[in-house]
């Protein structure tokens, strides 16, 4: 397939850093197309990153939570950063544990995606957590301050979209949690 589309192909010939933050990095990058037009783009670096649907009772797990970007509270999937060398299955289980307390019998990649090819490098995995088992003990970040709740998954699907629940890495999930349904016969 590369070989048909190579003409739409772009080649980095110089990379910038413009902004290093604690989150990600903003880079100049200098490209040149296969038919040779030129120009800088930018490109952000940021660490993969995964979401964790967490299932028990007929009830997805979810995080509430303050989101600086909007300033206000939110309503989502569990999920996080991956540490350096960790893997994203690794980072799920983590995660889940951190933020709930819960620790995952069963974990399921329901599918791996761009966050936004147009200017991130990262990408983001998407988990089922089944077979769960409460601890009782959240594991904070230092700056973390969230809580969790349990929410009926119908609930969930009907409200996504609309007030706290807005984040849209939970649309990707719950695509493919109706995918993963759907392909285990669980969905007309």
């Amino acid at each position: 397939m590369k070989e048909r589309y190579s003409s739409l192909i772009w080649e980095t010939t110089q990379t910038e850093m413009l902004l290093h933050t604690p989150v990600f990095d903003v880079c100049r990058q200098h490209e040149v197309s296969a038919s040779g037009m030129e120009g800088d783009y930018v490109g952000i670096h940021a660490p993969d990153w995964v979401v964790v649907m967490a299932v028990h009772d007929d009830c997805f797990v979810l995080v509430r939570q303050w989101r600086h970007g909007e300033d206000r509270i939110t309503l989502e999937f569990p999920g996080g950063v991956a540490d350096p060398g960790e893997n994203p299955a690794q980072t799920a289980l983590r995660e889940l544990e951190e933020e709930t307390g819960y620790k995952a019998g069963k974990l399921t990649c329901l599918g791996r995606v761009s966050a936004n090819p147009a200017l991130f490098k990262n990408h983001f995995s998407v988990f089922l957590a089944e077979e769960l088992v409460q601890t009782g003990h959240q594991h904070l970040d230092a700056d973390e301050l969230l809580k969790y709740e349990d929410v009926p998954v119908s609930e969930v699907i009907r409200r996504f979209g609309d007030g706290e629940m807005t984040h849209a890495y939970m649309g990707t999930a719950l695509a493919f949690y109706f995918r993963h349904k759907a392909g285990n016969g669980q969905l007309p």
